[in-house]
């Protein structure tokens, strides 16, 4: 089994900076891929980043130029730095990993305010 802790989320200005966190615990080793979502109110879950554990990263267009994804294998843990953010990325973001089966974090507020 996979946990998934995610921090760092909260309220910002539009053209701010957050970084989000998401430490993973359990077997690590087995995970694939890990990946951010968001889910704002009446929208489905959508892709927002993801990494592979041989670090290839891909972004939603929507985020492209703005958004990061990283990852430090020593301290088990995956980053989204979001940079130029915007009302429309308000959302709930939840970290996600792939190790043949799926784990979710418990999801952080992201607030941009225009």
């Amino acid at each position: 089994q996979v946990q998934l802790v995610e921090s760092g989320g909260g309220l910002v200005q539009a053209g701010g900076s957050l970084r989000l966190s998401c430490a993973a615990s359990g077997n690590i080793f087995s995970i694939n891929v890990m990946g951010w979502y968001r889910q704002a109110p009446g929208n489905q879950r959508e892709l927002v980043a993801a990494i592979t554990s041989g670090g290839s990263t891909n972004y939603a267009d929507s985020v492209k130029g703005r958004f990061t994804i990283s990852r430090d294998n020593a301290k088990n843990t995956v980053y989204l730095q979001m940079n130029s953010l915007k009302p429309e990325d308000t959302a709930v973001y939840y970290c996600r990993a792939l190790y043949g089966k799926i784990a979710w974090g418990q999801g952080t507020q992201v607030t941009v305010s225009s």
